[in-house]
């Protein structure tokens, strides 16, 4: 080997064990510092061995400015980071993760949770900053969200508004991930209508598109309504799963029919014994359909598909029985051919019975001199008792006890049938100044036949 040629070598052997030193060099430089542009919880750590990076974090000083976007959404006070010894192990272990054999300018955060995050952080600021973040939304403009409507029976729907308040669950649980960083910077977030093209706005579509199909025969007294979906409901959504209804059109339906078919709060056109017409002045007796029955059968008629429903489950009344009297009946202006009719005038009491005269009886009725007048107006009798004690005032007594044999109440003040073994004077004008306190008075056994003869919720005409 000539003297040119082992210079060679020696100068490339000297030259790989440099690249060698260098590279081991490195290596351990690598192996012991971070990157330049590491940072941990946004605290940056480039350049600093793992125990340099564990003091250092140990001495920063959180400021506790809270940012949301670009917006100091509030400013707390300043806490410790949290670290301490116990978490050396952390920082050793992120040295390593973060190691590149060949130094690195690529910027790198590392989250760590620290063995002492301060519990300002945890509960008083996260309070904070919650309540900051609602008061704001005060001043935001809130998202409309979608939705389907049914109006004039036409299915639609209206499309979203954008809002600007903010989306504070969200928010919030991206404070949760941040709690250790040094600076809290959330990325602003903010609520978001529901889309019409969402599945549930669809969903409400498709059932409004249903419910504009429906319709229920409505059965008053064998008299059909057909109740359409689409005409008497003015407008109609789903809200949660379930329709809300603006049912004013079903409302004023079921008025027209009460005015046509009701006989609750109605004079009476009565043709008497005698044979005149008088008009009777509404009292207990009818029935009228409960507007909040009659709308709640219908709508779930609708909603369940069912063809035709009857209103009689829907009715009411007055007095003793709220639930209504006479439906069954259409003749003879609603109270049929069965009814007990007493005439002031002539003091007189007629029972029918299917249209036929049974019974009749003389009467005495309110005292008139002093206003005590027996009511008139279409009653019925609400219940019968035998033997009963009456008890109540009248005038110049201001109470009174008496035990009858016989009792029929037919109004809500307590008139009623009864006999009267007291009464001396039955003559025709006795009720004009020694009438009673505003019962009917009868003689014993009239007032037996009377009772026995009259039926429970049968009307009662007094003119």
């Amino acid at each position: 080997m000539d003297k040119s040629t082992k210079k060679l070598q020696i100068g490339l052997w000297s030259i790989v064990a440099a690249l060698v030193v260098g590279l081991c060099c490195m290596w351990y430089y690598q192996a012991h510092h971070f990157n330049k542009n590491v940072t941990i919880n946004g605290i940056s750590v480039g350049k600093m061995t793992a125990k340099d990076a564990a003091d250092h974090l140990k001495n920063v000083t959180l400021d506790n400015t809270v940012y949301v976007g670009n917006d100091v959404m509030y400013r707390g006070q300043k806490t410790s980071a949290g670290f301490s010894s116990k978490d050396d192990g952390k920082i050793e272990a992120i040295l390593k993760k973060q190691f590149t054999f060949v130094p690195s300018s690529v910027q790198k955060n590392y989250e760590v949770a620290p063995s002492n995050v301060s519990d300002y952080r945890k509960k008083e600021l996260k309070k904070k900053v919650k309540d900051a973040l609602t008061k704001a939304n005060l001043k935001r403009k809130a998202a409309i969200d979608a939705y389907a409507v049914m109006k004039d029976g036409k299915v639609s729907v209206v499309p979203a508004e954008k809002g600007t308040q903010y989306d504070v669950p969200k928010i919030m649980k991206e404070y949760d991930k941040h709690l250790a960083d040094s600076t809290l910077h959330l990325k602003e977030k903010i609520l978001q209508p529901l889309a019409a093209s969402s599945k549930v706005v669809q969903a409400e579509k498709q059932k409004l598109d249903s419910l504009a199909k429906k319709e229920t025969i409505y059965n008053v007294q064998g008299k059909t309504y057909e109740m359409k979906a689409a005409e008497l409901l003015n407008s109609a959504r789903v809200i949660n799963g379930r329709y809300s209804y603006d049912d004013t059109g079903l409302r004023n339906k079921i008025d027209e029919i009460n005015a046509a078919q009701s006989t609750l709060n109605k004079p009476l056109a009565f043709k008497t014994t005698g044979g005149s017409t008088v008009s009777v002045p509404a009292g207990t007796y009818g029935w009228e359909i409960g507007k909040d029955d009659a709308v709640d059968s219908i709508e779930t008629a609708w909603q369940n598909g069912t063809k035709e429903i009857k209103a009689e489950k829907d009715i009411y009344g007055k007095g003793y029985y709220t639930y209504g009297t006479g439906y069954s009946t259409t003749q003879n202006g609603g109270i049929g051919g069965t009814y007990a009719e007493v005439s002031i005038s002539e003091q007189k009491v007629w029972l029918y019975k299917n249209g036929q005269q049974i019974y009749s009886a003389d009467c005495v009725t309110g005292k008139q001199s002093t206003n005590e007048g027996t009511p008139r107006g279409v009653w019925y009798v609400m219940y019968k008792q035998s033997p009963s004690v009456l008890k109540g005032s009248e005038s110049g007594k201001a109470s009174y006890e008496v035990k009858v044999k016989y009792w029929a109440q037919f109004t809500n003040s307590g008139c009623g049938f009864h006999d009267a073994s007291w009464r001396n004077n039955w003559d025709k004008k006795a009720y004009v100044n020694d009438g009673s306190g505003g019962c009917v008075n009868l003689k014993a056994d009239q007032a037996a036949q009377i009772y026995n003869l009259l039926e429970v919720k049968e009307p009662v005409i007094v003119y």
